[in-house]
């Protein structure tokens, strides 16, 4: 493109849209609603850090905690429909507590108050609704039993104890732990059952390690038999009935293509209801007839994709969502007697004044023959012709991009660059070829997928192939470490965040609660124990002579996930070689950056960045 042509195209572009409306905290978001159906919970915030907020009918909202530091992301209502309840870290450690709010007294209590200490919520039952089963890595801090613990009194009681290999626990509906997911040395998975808790546990199903990303979602409504997400004997991730006696099958869903994602489980009966399939967009399957005229009803409510947050215990109200490429999420409350939708807000009202971009999917084939998927997101206002690209990788790596609000890729688009995102081998969602075609690939063909992606976008005519940048977050971030020292010629400069430097350091940093990984990791990244040449030789830090290009680096000084050692001592080592390079660390973080002053400073740093080698646009 000449320096007319990009003066012109720059002309063209539509209004830069302030960081803080992308990235400052929502104005509202997660809406929940009581058991009762009485009172509506959401996220907003109070004096600027996300809080609980609660609106009841004909009384208004009023904020219910009053968290000060960092702002609450996970909370549910407790089935008392009396207390809220949220889980807090502190500044990033992910060491996550417990804590309640009482509605009627106000009162917030810590109810795991272990320095240190991860706690998770297992399972709720209406049932029960003064229990919560928890899981506690009070013991051990490698593995997690399970806890009784009272909301009323607070108190804890030992429920089930951890035999060592056990990641998940999963409980009946009796309120009893009957079912154990353990890792085992080889790398394979074992679904063990019980039928009570005085009883043996009982291998049901045994999953080698190519299907490691199946698990169980449930036991069915008489308690006899078990939901399975799962891929044995079939490529894709099904939904598969399991009988426990007999161990009969049953498929209840499947995709040739695409695997199922999640599913919608009645919080009373058990009954399954529908199942996600997550193709180029989120598509819904109905099993259970009940709902079908509910879904046909809703799916014509917006034009984006739906998702169920929660319904009222007597199934009447249903809060959803739907997600949207080109505008904010919007939520709505649909009464089922009614047959109607009450539009309740959008997560982030002032940006809908803005124009933003659409996403679009795509379709490329890898250099070996493997059709990867993506999606591409492009400026408004100018022609698609040898733009500045950065290429936005996801981290994981066992995750995927999905089709929807993409706060960074509107940002990305507005200032003017083609964010171009890839679904290489390894992710998630395609099968379980796809996803273990990425084993021991990591800086291999994982990153050739990268590079074909790029390549593409080229010939297409739609990047400058002098103005390619590339960005990610966790494995994004090494994979920008990686793009810089193994393919240093492809990009003009690159930034990232919390990306591992040294695939040795990186497994051998891993936190205690990730032993039960461990042969996982050795599985799809490398053996630490047998293959250090083979790490060394997918590390960037020790390829570090072959970066030339400019880096931003920033990392979280709590990050438990990914040391803070994996930026410095990349960060060193370019120093050491005079190549430009910032660093940005932020000592009130940890692997996810979820301060607003933080993410703000971060996105300024990479947008300044940014324009300075590629030439995209900047808010002063």
């Amino acid at each position: 493109m000449s320096l007319k042509e990009h003066v012109m195209a720059e002309e063209n572009l539509v209004p830069l849209i302030p960081r803080k409306v992308l990235f400052g905290e929502p104005e509202i978001l997660n809406p929940q609603i009581s058991p009762d159906g009485k009172h509506i919970a959401y996220l907003a915030p109070k004096d600027e850090v996300l809080n609980i907020w609660v609106r009841t009918v004909g009384n208004g909202d009023k904020p219910v905690t009053n968290e000060k530091r960092r702002g609450i992301r996970k909370y549910f209502w407790a089935e008392d429909g009396e207390h809220l309840i949220y889980l807090q870290d502190f500044d990033g450690d992910e060491n996550w507590h417990i804590y309640s709010v009482n509605l009627h007294t106000d009162e917030v209590r810590d109810l795991t108050p272990f320095p240190g200490i991860r706690a998770d919520v297992v399972a709720t039952s209406p049932n029960f609704p003064d229990e919560l089963l928890i899981a506690l890595n009070l013991r051990d801090k490698r593995v997690h039993d399970v806890y009784r613990l009272n909301l009323r009194t607070g108190s804890l009681t030992m429920d089930t104890e951890n035999p060592g290999d056990v990641s998940e626990w999963l409980a009946d509906h009796n309120f009893q732990i009957r079912g154990a997911l353990a890792l085992l040395p080889d790398g394979s998975t074992e679904l063990r059952v019980r039928s009570d808790v005085k009883s043996r546990w009982e291998v049901l199903v045994k999953w080698d390690p190519e299907d490691s990303f199946s698990f169980p979602a449930g036991f069915t409504p008489d308690g006899k038999g078990i939901y399975l997400l799962e891929s044995r004997n079939a490529n894709t991730r099904r939904v598969v009935e399991m009988d426990i006696a007999s161990r009969k099958e049953t498929v209840l869903a499947e995709d040739p293509e695409y695997d199922i994602m999640g599913e919608i489980v009645h919080p009373r009966t058990h009954k399954l209801q529908a199942v996600c399939i997550l193709k180029e967009r989120r598509y819904w399957q109905v099993i259970d007839e009940s709902i079908a005229e509910d879904f046909e009803r809703i799916r014509n409510i917006h034009k984006g994709d739906l998702f169920l947050l929660n319904r009222d215990r007597e199934d009447k109200n249903w809060l959803i969502g739907f997600e949207c490429d080109d505008e904010p999420v919007r939520y709505y409350v649909y009464n089922r007697e009614r047959k109607e939708a009450s539009y309740l807000f959008t997560a982030r009202p002032v940006l809908e004044k803005y124009k933003l971009a659409q996403m679009k999917p795509i379709r490329i084939i890898a250099r070996d023959g493997l059709t990867l998927h993506g999606y591409l997101t492009l400026p408004v206002g100018v022609p698609a012709k040898r733009l500045p690209l950065v290429l936005k990788v996801h981290g994981g790596p066992w995750d995927r991009d999905v089709w929807g609000y993409d706060a960074e890729a509107q940002w990305l688009a507005n200032r003017g660059y083609a964010c171009l995102q890839i679904n290489f081998r390894g992710s998630i969602g395609y099968g379980k070829k796809f996803t273990n075609a990425g084993d021991r690939e990591w800086g291999g063909k994982m990153h050739d997928d990268l590079i074909d992606a790029v390549s593409w976008a080229i010939k297409e005519g739609v990047a400058d192939p002098a103005r390619i940048g590339i960005f990610g977050v966790s494995y994004g971030g090494y994979a920008t470490l990686a793009a810089a020292a193994f393919t240093p010629d492809v990009f003009r400069c690159g930034a990232e965040a919390c990306g591992p430097s040294n695939l040795i350091t990186f497994l051998e940093s891993i936190p205690p609660y990730w032993e039960l990984l461990r042969r996982m990791l050795y599985r799809r990244i490398g053996n630490l124990e047998r293959e250090k040449e083979f790490l060394k030789a997918r590390s960037p830090l020790l390829k570090v002579e072959q970066i030339k290009i400019p880096l931003l680096i920033a990392h979280g000084a709590n990050d438990p996930r990914v040391s803070q050692s994996e930026s410095e001592q990349i960060v060193n080592a370019l120093r050491g070689k005079n190549i430009p390079v910032e660093y940005l660390l932020f000592p009130d973080e940890g692997h996810i950056f979820l301060k607003p002053e933080n993410r703000l400073k971060f996105y300024a740093g990479v947008e300044a960045f940014f324009a300075k080698y590629l030439g995209g646009r900047m808010e002063p």
